[in-house]
C-alpha cells in the first residue's frame, strides 16, 4: 500500500503524565531521523541518520549535537530507531527513553518542537498506522479498547480485534457478497450478450451465508459490549443496613466511611471492579428515605437517580432487624429492577424473616460484610446473573463497538432483502436487488476503513490520548 505523505514530522509524550522511572517520547515521520540528528549525542559519537532499524543507542539529548561529550545535556536518554516500512506507522520512528519527571519529558519534547516536529494530535500515530495500511479501522479501534481495558476479559476482547479476528470474518462475508453481487450485474451490465441469468440458488446461498456469517459475529455482541464497557451496579437499601461494608468488601479495601451513625454516606461513592471477568461500576447510595433537609434531600435524589439507571440494584437489608416500613418501601420502588437482594450482618442474631424477602426477590444471598463472609457467594451471584442473561458466548467475541454492531445489523437486514427478493421472485428488479447488496457493502467497508470520511477518522480517533 502506498505511504501517504502526512502533514510534517509529529511528536509526543507517550507515556502517562507523572513520575516513573522511564518516560518516552515519539517521533514518526519522514524527518524524524534528521530532528534526531540534531539533539541527541550517543556515547559512540554517531548519529542515529547511520544507525541501523531496530537498534538502541545511549547518550544525551542536548540544545547543540556538535558537542561530542557533552557536559550539559537536558537528559541522559536511550534512543530505539525503528525505519520505515517496518514500524508502527509505517513511517521512519524514533522512541527517547528519558527519565520519568514531566520536566524533563517536556524539555525533550519541546527540543523536538524547536527543531522541526509538530505535537501530535490525539490518536494521531495510529491514525497513520491505519492509513498506510498496516491495520484496517477496526484494529486501529482496538487500540483504544486495550488502553482502556478495566478486567482481564475487556483486554481479551481488545487484543482479538487487533489481531485481526473480527476483520477476518467481515472480509470472509465481504467477499461473498462481491461474488454475490459479480452474478447480478453480469446480467445488468451485458443483457445483449445473452449471460446465462444468475444462478438462483448459488445466489442465494452465497447471500444466506453473508447474512448468517453477520448473526454470528452478533450473537457474541453482547458479550463484547458488557466485557469492555461494563454494567451498573447500586448499592441501596435504608440507613444503617451495612452497604458502605458491602462496598469495601466487595473492593477489597476500605473506601467508603463507615460508622454505626445512620446516614453517614450522604452521596453517592463509584468505584470499578472485576468480577469474575467484568467491570462492574458499582455506587454505593445514601440510604436516606425520609430526608431531613436539604442535603440529604439531594443525596436521595441522586440515589434514586443512579437506581433509575442502573442495570443491576443490590438491596442490602439488615438480617439483625425486622422488616420496616423504609425497607418495604425500597422494595416497591425497585419494581421490574433486576436485583439481588443481600441479607447482611449473618454474624449477628438472625431477626429479619428471610420469607418475606424470597418471596419478592429471586436472588438472595446472605452475607457478613463486616466479617467478609459469603462475599464470594454474592460475586458469583452477579457473574452468575450477567452470565445466565446471554453475556457468555462459546465463541470468541468479535465485536462489541456499538459502531460496529449498528453497522453489521443494517448490512445484515439489507442483506435479508436482498435474499427475500431471490428466493420470492419478487417483482423487483436486479438492479434493486444489486443496490442492497452493495448498500450492505458499504457498512462493512464502514467497519474495516475500506471507505471513511474525515468526519468518521476525527471522530474516532479524538477519542485517543495524544502519544498512541
Amino acid at each position: 500500500m502506498k505511504i501517504h505523505n502526512f502533514d510534517g514530522t509529529i511528536a509526543a509524550i507517550a507515556t502517562a503524565v507523572g513520575e516513573s522511572g522511564i518516560g518516552i517520547v515519539r517521533i514518526s515521520g519522514r524527518d524524524a531521523l534528521a530532528i534526531a540528528d540534531k539533539i541527541f549525542v550517543s556515547s559512540n559519537g554517531k548519529k542515529p541518520s547511520t544507525f541501523r532499524t531496530y537498534t538502541i543507542h545511549y547518550g544525551w539529548i542536548v540544545e547543540n549535537s556538535k558537542i561530542e561529550k557533552p557536559a550539559d545535556f537536558i537528559d541522559e536518554v536511550i534512543l530505539t530507531v525503528m525505519r520505515s516500512p517496518k514500524t508502527f506507522t509505517r513511517e521512519d520512528v524514533v522512541e527517547i527513553n528519558c527519565h520519568g519527571g514531566i520536566v524533563a519529558l517536556r524539555k525533550v519534547l519541546d527540543l523536538t518542537l524547536e527543531h522541526g516536529c509538530r505535537l501530535s494530535q490525539p490518536g494521531e500515530f495510529t491514525k497513520r498506522a491505519f492509513l498506510n495500511g498496516r491495520i484496517d479501522l477496526a484494529q486501529a479501534e482496538a487500540v483504544l479498547d486495550i488502553i482502556r481495558a478495566k478486567t482481564d476479559s475487556a483486554l481479551k476482547v481488545g487484543t482479538e480485534q487487533l489481531k485481526g479476528n473480527l476483520s477476518r470474518e467481515l472480509n470472509k462475508i465481504r467477499n461473498l457478497l462481491l461474488d454475490s453481487l459479480s452474478l447480478i450485474e453480469a446480467n445488468i451490465d451485458f443483457p445483449e450478450e445473452q449471460i446465462i441469468p444468475a444462478d438462483t440458488k448459488k445466489l442465494s446461498g452465497q447471500l444466506k451465508a453473508a447474512g448468517n456469517g453477520l448473526m454470528r459475529i452478533l450473537e457474541s455482541a453482547n458479550a463484547g459490549k458488557v466485557f469492555r464497557e461494563g454494567i451498573s451496579a447500586v448499592i441501596c437499601g435504608k440507613p444503617n443496613v451495612g452497604k458502605s461494608s458491602l462496598l469495601n468488601a466487595l473492593l477489597k479495601q476500605e473506601r467508603s466511611i463507615v460508622t454505626p451513625v445512620a446516614g453517614t454516606t450522604r452521596d453517592t461513592i463509584e468505584e470499578i471492579i472485576d468480577i469474575k471477568g467484568i467491570p462492574v461500576r458499582i455506587v454505593d447510595t445514601a440510604g436516606m428515605v425520609a430526608p431531613r433537609g436539604l442535603i440529604e434531600e439531594k443525596a436521595v435524589q441522586r440515589s434514586r437517580k443512579y437506581i433509575h439507571a442502573a442495570d443491576l440494584i443490590i438491596m442490602v437489608f439488615d438480617g439483625n432487624k425486622q422488616l420496616e416500613k423504609q425497607d418495604r418501601l425500597l422494595m416497591g420502588r425497585l419494581s421490574g429492577k433486576t436485583t439481588i437482594a443481600v441479607i447482611n450482618k449473618i454474624d449477628l442474631k438472625a431477626k429479619l424473616p428471610k420469607q418475606k424477602i424470597t418471596e419478592k426477590f429471586e436472588r438472595v444471598v446472605e452475607v457478613s460484610a463486616k466479617k467478609m463472609k459469603n462475599i464470594n457467594l454474592l460475586e458469583e451471584a452477579i457473574a452468575d446473573l450477567v452470565y445466565r442473561g446471554g453475556i457468555r458466548s462459546p465463541e470468541p467475541v468479535l465485536v462489541s463497538k456499538l459502531r460496529h454492531i449498528e453497522s453489521i445489523r443494517k448490512a445484515q437486514k439489507l442483506i435479508a432483502e436482498a435474499v427475500d427478493s431471490v428466493d420470492n421472485n419478487n417483482k423487483l428488479s436486479q438492479e434493486f436487488i444489486a443496490q442492497d447488496i452493495k448498500d450492505a457493502l458499504v457498512y462493512l467497508d464502514n467497519i474495516l476503513g475500506k471507505k471513511f470520511s474525515e468526519e468518521l477518522l476525527d471522530k474516532i480517533f479524538s477519542e485517543f490520548c495524544i502519544g498512541k
